[in-house]
């Protein structure tokens, strides 16, 4: 019986690029308009047809195009800000987690969901619970409490509705793929 490999085969970013990496893998992307705003400029179509997810747009963003934005000073310097607003965010040190009455809570605060919705990238919730949820967990960030969202994923659990001419409504089975996720 013959084997078979899965391969991901991804461009290469250019060094001057490597923030955008970063930023693809933290979901503080996902409540911050500059950090999708620079996401959306690199490709509005692709942004479009990836449904918003910055991980797999550079997956699929053309090595000539990152090259171009390599050399592009207005694209790098809206780069370096977002960058130093993620750095700044993630570094902050009076919060409420850490100066306020949320330093006094010493180990993690468990928080658990059955979805989460964060962005309609992640496919991770049906509805107003999972979007709840997500929004706890990004109050739980902005606060800087040692918080801990517990999950499940599925690869095949989640659907996206569609109606046709008709009136009736049509499930669209979405098949997850982990390595395309933020």
């Amino acid at each position: 019986m013959p084997t078979f490999q899965t391969y991901n085969v991804t461009p290469i970013l250019p060094a001057t690029l490597e923030a955008l990496r970063e930023l693809s893998f933290n979901l503080w992307w996902t409540w911050e308009p500059t950090a999708r705003r620079l996401f959306r400029e690199l490709d509005p179509d692709l942004w479009d047809q990836t449904n918003h997810n910055p991980v797999r747009m550079l997956q699929l963003s053309r090595q000539s195009r990152l090259e171009e934005l390599a050399q592009d000073k207005n694209f790098l310097r809206e780069l370096k800000q977002v960058f130093q607003d993620f750095e700044k965010y993630l570094g902050r040190r009076e919060t409420y987690g850490k100066m306020g009455p949320g330093a006094a809570i010493k180990n993690p605060i468990a928080y658990f969901s059955a979805e989460f919705g964060f962005h309609e990238s992640i496919p991770n919730y049906s509805g107003g619970l999972g979007i709840l949820a997500g929004d706890h967990c990004k109050s739980a960030s902005d606060l800087d409490l040692n918080f801990v969202a517990i999950g499940l994923l599925y690869r095949h659990g989640y659907f996206r509705q569609q109606i046709d001419k008709d009136g009736v409504q049509a499930a669209i089975n979405l098949n997850q793929n982990f390595y395309h996720l933020p």
